[in-house]
């Protein structure tokens, strides 16, 4: 099987973006190994499928698959890459695009300088929506890891998010912690662990290890959870300039149950063929 793609990224978090509207595409999680493995296959941290829609109201079905293998709902620097793609492949010509997705309803809109705009839906903060292990929602959570105890906050974005405030991010314990908290027994769909470094109230610096993938140039989800997480800590204001390794995001939130609106870049890198 010869499956056409486009490789792309947002922020250096990079992208195997399938049309599978106009192909017809099964791919196993073993084949999604192979695509996304950097020496033997194209390279990437998520594989994303566009899809037709389920809904009658919706333009798109969005599929994102991590580079394991194992199928996740939400990936917002996927999204604004969706959107671009869409759009450079003619398969639509609006300026909004509505893409139904597993984690709900997300809405793309297309503004200024080439930048792309994704609704990403209300935050979740109870333990149960987010998943957490733990009977009570709170702003911080205590976990043990070999022996010192670790305050981070939990937030679902349609993924499991779990922030840690740290002084300096350029030597956060991602490789450490990240792996670690990724895992861990409290997350039973495990979870993505950012590291938040607060320069100001309307600036932060972030590191995101991302479940299935480890670090990523950039996580749009987890830039999200991030500023919600400061937010509610009353240590940010509602728009926030994410710098991630990769770029800058704007991240607006005006608070409990209002949706989260990310602004960035979508970038178009080669199109190309892979034999499965």
């Amino acid at each position: 099987m010869i499956i056409n793609f486009t490789k792309m990224h947002g922020l250096g978090n990079d992208f195997v973006v399938i049309d599978a509207i106009n192909q017809v595409i099964h791919l196993t999680a073993e084949q999604i190994r192979f695509i996304a493995d950097r020496h033997f296959g194209v390279g990437c941290d998520q594989l994303l499928l566009v899809e037709r829609p389920v809904r009658e109201n919706a333009d798109f079905k969005y599929r994102i698959f991590n580079a394991d293998g194992g199928e996740v709902a939400q990936c917002g620097n996927g999204a604004r890459c969706f959107a671009r793609f869409v759009r450079d492949k003619k398969l639509t010509d609006k300026d909004e695009v509505t893409v139904d997705t597993d984690a709900g309803p997300l809405l793309l809109r297309f503004i200024a300088d080439g930048l792309v705009t994704v609704n990403m839906g209300a935050p979740k903060h109870a333990p149960a929506q987010v998943p957490l292990l733990m009977e009570d929602e709170a702003l911080l959570y205590p976990v043990e890891l070999d022996g010192s105890v670790i305050k981070f906050a939990a937030v679902s974005m349609g993924n499991p998010h779990a922030v840690i405030q740290v002084v300096d991010v350029s030597n956060a314990p991602l490789e450490v912690v990240g792996a670690q908290l990724e895992r861990h027994q409290l997350f039973p769909e495990r979870v993505n662990v950012g590291f938040m470094q607060i320069v100001n109230r309307r600036q932060i610096k972030l590191r995101v290890y991302e479940r299935g993938a480890a670090e990523t140039l950039a996580c749009g989800s987890g830039a999200c959870a991030a500023v919600v997480a400061g937010i509610e800590q009353g240590l940010l204001d509602s728009s926030v300039s994410v710098g991630l390794p990769g770029g800058d995001l704007l991240i607006e939130w005006g608070g409990r149950g209002q949706p989260v609106f990310m602004s960035g870049p979508a970038v178009s890198v080669y199109e190309g063929q892979i034999r499965i």
